[in-house]
């Protein structure tokens, strides 16, 4: 599978206005995409749930003036793809490969990782991060309490 470059979208204010918030869906809700042509034909598909609970989130996020990229988990990414999802610089992506920690392969002499890889690294850094912020917190409070 080819890369696909990470593009993230976003709506302007005046398209934000515009879009109606959807209801939430409830049990046994249906929602239909109903498309008109160019040509004046409209033509109705009807989404199955999983589907149109992922239109409901993908509507909510841009409507909040978020910006929103579709990726499929078995999306193979650059390591410059790599770097925007996980927040830290290409080299260090590249360092992350080369320890082992973000499995890849080569396309060419191109990497190439695969999201759900890249998305469990995601995972791992936020914890390890979030143990350190809870770590500089505990100190912070022993130093306040016990003045060390």
């Amino acid at each position: 599978m080819a890369s696909h470059v990470v593009k993230f979208v976003g709506l302007s204010d005046r398209d934000r206005r515009q879009v109606a918030t959807l209801p939430k869906l409830a049990a046994g809700d249906r929602i239909e995409l109903h498309v008109r042509r160019r040509d004046g034909v409209d033509q109705t598909l009807a989404l199955p749930l999983a589907a149109a609970v992922a239109i409901e989130t993908l509507i909510n996020r841009l409507s909040r003036g978020e910006n929103v990229a579709l990726l499929t988990e078995d999306q193979e990414l650059s390591p410059s793809d790599a770097s925007e999802i996980l927040g830290i610089s290409r080299p260090l992506v590249v360092l992350r490969m080369d320890r082992g920690d973000l499995p890849f392969r080569y396309v060419g002499k191109h990497r190439r990782a695969l999201l759900r890889d890249v998305l469990t690294l995601k995972s791992k850094l936020d914890a390890r991060q979030k143990a350190l912020e809870a770590l500089a917190d505990d100190t912070e409070d022993l130093i306040g309490t016990h003045g060390l």
